[in-house]
């Protein structure tokens, strides 16, 4: 195995048969995070702790499972020759667009049940969701994937990297570039700078925290994604970037009509002040 060679075992521990994964360990706990945060915005803005922890059970499910879908399908060429392989998620091989994609469809539905307004619950849980991805990325990390193009020891040296990071990025006695590090800083910065406004009077409209969110996030992993060596392809691009490029350009059309044709949305620090005056 990899880690022979330097790198970090990707196996915690084990019970028994029974394997568990750093891949698993660290996207649980940033999920726990993410919950813990959410919590603490909604009841700001008058959503209680319980329609988060609802909201939770009826989002995980499905967001795992349309993430596998998503990279299965986009895999299919492997997959389809290794049918036992497809679900296996704990060796890693979910793609987050993918459980993007599960998660809306999810709150949408959710939300039109509880009579929450959609945006506001997508804006409570925007910057906790992009901090998730970001440590999430450190579960790629010890499955040595996500990473991108050769690269030599000296590059790695010439970054300050920990020697750590620099271990585990020689797969097979061969150097990579560690994008899964690219992105986990922009999505954490990410985190900070919509941590940091949201809370500003008169800057975002119901919605926007969220289309702040799809911005910031779709324009990193554009480039990311084009350092990356393992992503399927489509034309020029590979098929991440054509959706960051959608994601991006439609936020920001998005944004900017609804500010134009709806000047008097209420604003995200009104909470629900607006519902509960109906």
């Amino acid at each position: 195995m990899n880690y022979l060679f330097g790198a970090l075992n990707p196996v915690a521990f084990s019970v028994g048969p029974l394997e568990v994964h750093w891949y698993g360990i660290i996207i649980a706990s940033a999920v726990v995070l993410a919950v813990i945060l959410a919590v603490r915005e909604g009841k700001r803005r008058g959503i209680s702790e319980d329609t988060v922890y609802d909201l939770l059970l009826w989002a995980m499910p499905f967001s795992i499972i349309s993430a596998r879908i998503y990279y299965v399908i986009f895999q299919w060429s492997y997959y389809s020759q290794h049918l036992n392989e497809v679900y296996r998620i704990w060796d890693g091989g979910i793609a987050i667009y993918g459980a993007l994609i599960g998660a809306i469809i999810v709150i949408i539905f959710f939300c039109r049940q509880r009579q929450i307004p959609v945006w506001l619950l997508l804006d409570v849980i925007a910057p906790t969701v992009i901090m998730a991805q970001g440590i999430g990325r450190w579960g790629n990390f010890m499955n040595q994937e996500a990473h991108g193009v050769k690269t030599t020891l000296s590059f790695l040296q010439e970054l300050h990297l920990p020697e750590f990071i620099i271990r585990q990025m020689n797969i097979k006695g061969t150097y990579y570039q560690p994008t899964f590090l690219y992105e986990s800083a922009w999505d954490l910065a990410g985190f900070v700078v919509l941590l940091g406004l949201r809370h500003r009077k008169g800057l975002f409209k119901r919605g926007e925290v969220f289309f702040g969110y799809v911005i910031w996030y779709s324009f990193g992993r554009f480039f990311v994604e084009g350092m990356r060596t393992d992503s399927l392809m489509l034309g020029s691009l590979r098929v991440s970037q054509w959706l960051s490029v959608i994601l991006f350009g439609g936020a920001i059309v998005w944004l900017l009509l609804r500010r134009y044709w709806r000047p008097l949305d209420p604003w995200y620090l009104d909470g629900t002040k607006d519902v509960f005056e109906k």
